[in-house]
C-alpha cells in the first residue's frame, strides 16, 4: 500500500510532508530624533488642549503616542473559555504573542501580492479537511461597499439565532478584527489557537511550494485560512465571506457559496485587476459559480454585462438593483437613516439603520436579499431585519470621533469612495466650513479623489502613512496644490501633527456660528490610525 492511501484526496507531493509532521521578525521600532517627537508631542498636547484628543494630563501623551502606533489595542479584558477574566499578567502576554505572531506573519507577501493560481490555498484546505465548506457561506466582491455589507449580513443572520462567522479585510486597528465570530473579533487566545492548528499544514505548504521553485503562502492565504479553521472549530453555523482583491485568483474564492454579492464596481487597484471596468469586473465575476444567486448592486454598462454574461454561463440567479430590489425610499434621521427595502419577496418599511448616506443604504438592500437567498423563499420578520440594521457597525465608515468641532473619519480611497464621502457631507453634515486630513497610497487616482472632495473642503492637510506603499507626502503636495491651489494646502509630516493644523484651521473660521467640521479621509490605515489617536477606547470589530 503507498503512503498517498493513507491520505486520499492530497495532493502527492505533500504525503512526505503530512507524514513527517504526523511523526513527529519581529523587527525593532527605529529610534526617532528627539526633535521630531518633540514635534509630535506639542501637536498631541495641543489636541488634549483643544478637547480633540483625552487627556487628562499631557506628560502622559509620550506613553499615549506609544500605544497609538502598536498595532494591538487593549481594549478588553480577556477570558478563559468559561468566561473568568484573565489575570493581567496572562492576558497582556497573550496580547504581546498575538503582536508577535501578527508581526510574523506581515512578513509573508502582502494580500496585493498575489499570482493568478488557488494551488497553495486549495492544497492548505486539503489538509485542514476543507473547513471552507463544513458551513453555508455568503461570499462578497466588487470595489466598494464590500466591509459594511458584509457586516449587515452579518447583523442579520444573528438576529435569526445563528453563529455568525464574518472574514473582511483590511483591518483598521487590530489584526484580529479580520476574523469574527459570533460578531466579535477573535480573542488574542482564538487568534493564536487559529494558527496553533493551522501552522504545521501551512509549513507543509510552504516547503513544497518553495522547493518546487514557488512561493510561501501569503499573509491574506494564511488569514484565509485561520478564519475557516477557526469557524468549523466554534463551530459556526454560517459565514460570511469578503474578497480581499479581486475575486478569480482571490484566496477566499475557495469556498464553494451558494450565494455571492457583488457591490459598486469601479477602478481600483489597476495594477493587479486590470486598468478597465471590463477587466475589473471580470475578475470580480469569478467568484460566480454554478448554479448560485447572485446579488449585484447597480453597475455601469460595461461591468453588468460581464457579470450578466458570467451568470448566464454558471446557470445562476441574478438579482439586480433597480429591477429585482431596491431603496424604495430613505430619510436622514438621528444618527442614521430610515429605509424602506423592496426585495424579491417583500417590502420592509421603517427600518432604521445607524449608518450614513445612500450607499450605505444600498448596502443594507444587497445584504438583506442576500440574508433571504440563505434563508429561503418566504419573507423574513420584519421586526427582526429591523433589530438587525439597528445592531450595524461600520468603523472608519463615515463614523463620527469627536464633537465641537465635528471629526469625521472615512475609508475613502478611489473615486467611487470619495463620491459617496462627499454626497453624504452635503446631505448630513453639510459643515459651513471643513478641513480635511489626508493621505494616500501610492498606487491610488489621487487628483481623482481630491477633485471629488475639493467642493466640500476650505481647506486640506496632507500628512504622510507609514510603509512602502505609502505615496511620499512630496508627491502629495504636488497633486493636492493642483486640485486646491497651494495656498489651501498645508503639509505636517506626523497625523497627530495635521489634525492639530486641522483643528487650528477650524477656529480661524470668520463665521463662529456655522457648523465646522473635520474629515480624515484616504485610507483605511489612516482611518486606523485617526481612531487610534481620537478615539482609543472604541471598541473593536
Amino acid at each position: 500500500m503507498s503512503d498517498n492511501d493513507d491520505f486520499p484526496g492530497i495532493d502527492p507531493e505533500l504525503v512526505p510532508y503530512l507524514i513527517a509532521a504526523a511523526e513527529d521578525d519581529e523587527a525593532e521600532d527605529s529610534a526617532e530624533p528627539e526633535a521630531e517627537e518633540s514635534e509630535r508631542l506639542t501637536a498631541l498636547r495641543n489636541l488634549v488642549e483643544t478637547s480633540l484628543l483625552a487627556g487628562p494630563d499631557p506628560d502622559l501623551i509620550a506613553e499615549l503616542m506609544g500605544e497609538i502606533r502598536a498595532e494591538d489595542d487593549d481594549l478588553f479584558a480577556e477570558e478563559e473559555s468559561d468566561g473568568t477574566a484573565l489575570n493581567p499578567a496572562d492576558a497582556a502576554a497573550e496580547r504581546a504573542q498575538v503582536r508577535a505572531l501578527a508581526s510574523e506573519l506581515f512578513a509573508r507577501a502582502p494580500e496585493h501580492d498575489f499570482a493568478p493560481t488557488l494551488d497553495r490555498i486549495e492544497q492548505l484546505m486539503d489538509l485542514l479537511g476543507a473547513p471552507q465548506n463544513a458551513y453555508p457561506s455568503i461570499h462578497v466582491a466588487g470595489t466598494n461597499g464590500k466591509t459594511s455589507t458584509s457586516r449587515m449580513i452579518d447583523a442579520l443572520l444573528g438576529t435569526f439565532d445563528l453563529r455568525v462567522g464574518r472574514f473582511t479585510s483590511p483591518h483598521l486597528r487590530d489584526v484580529r478584527e479580520r476574523i469574527t465570530v459570533e460578531g466579535e473579533p477573535l480573542s488574542p487566545a482564538q487568534f493564536l489557537a487559529a494558527w496553533e492548528d493551522i501552522a504545521p499544514y501551512v509549513a507543509m505548504v510552504d516547503e513544497a511550494s518553495t522547493k518546487a521553485g514557488g512561493p510561501r503562502l501569503s499573509f491574506f492565504e494564511v488569514l484565509t485560512a485561520m478564519a475557516f479553521a477557526a469557524w468549523a472549530d466554534y463551530p459556526v453555523d454560517a459565514a460570511v465571506v469578503e474578497c480581499g482583491m479581486g475575486g478569480t485568483w482571490d484566496a477566499t474564492n475557495v469556498i464553494d457559496s451558494g450565494i455571492g454579492v457583488i457591490t459598486a464596481i469601479s477602478l481600483d487597484h489597476q495594477q493587479w485587476l486590470g486598468d478597465t471596468i471590463e477587466q475589473i469586473a471580470a475578475e470580480k465575476a469569478g467568484i460566480i459559480k454554478d448554479k448560485m444567486t447572485i446579488v449585484c448592486q447597480r453597475q455601469e454598462p460595461e461591468a453588468l454585462r460581464i457579470i450578466e454574461q458570467r451568470c448566464r454561463e454558471t446557470d445562476s440567479v441574478l438579482r439586480l438593483e433597480g429591477r429585482d430590489w431596491e431603496v424604495v425610499a430613505r430619510q436622514s434621521e438621528g444618527n442614521g437613516q430610515i429605509l424602506s427595502l423592496r426585495t424579491p419577496t417583500a417590502v420592509y418599511a421603517d427600518l432604521y439603520l445607524p449608518l450614513h448616506g445612500e450607499h450605505q443604504a444600498r448596502n443594507a438592500g444587497a445584504a438583506l436579499v442576500a440574508v433571504e437567498a440563505l434563508m429561503g423563499t418566504e419573507p423574513l420578520r420584519s421586526d427582526l431585519v429591523d433589530t438587525g440594521l439597528q445592531a450595524v457597525r461600520s468603523p472608519g465608515r463615515l463614523e463620527v470621533l469627536r464633537g465641537s468641532p465635528t471629526v469625521v473619519v472615512d475609508s475613502a480611497h478611489n473615486p467611487g469612495g470619495a463620491q459617496a464621502l462627499r454626497g453624504a457631507l452635503e446631505e448630513v453634515f453639510d459643515f459651513g466650513f471643513a478641513v480635511g486630513v489626508y493621505s494616500a497610497m501610492r498606487d491610488k487616482q489621487v487628483e481623482l479623489v481630491l477633485a471629488e472632495l475639493e467642493p466640500v473642503l476650505d481647506e486640506l492637510v496632507i500628512t504622510q502613512l507609514g510603509g512602502p506603499r505609502a505615496m511620499p507626502i512630496e508627491e502629495l503636495e504636488q497633486i493636492a496644490s493642483d486640485v486646491f491651489g497651494p495656498d489651501r494646502v498645508h503639509v505636517r509630516d506626523e497625523l497627530a501633527e495635521a489634525i492639530d493644523r486641522a483643528a487650528e484651521l477650524v477656529d480661524l473660521a470668520k463665521n463662529p456660528s456655522e457648523d465646522k467640521g473635520i474629515v480624515i479621509f484616504g485610507s483605511v490605515v489612516l482611518a486606523g490610525d485617526a481612531t487610534n489617536l481620537l478615539a482609543p477606547d472604541r471598541r473593536l470589530g
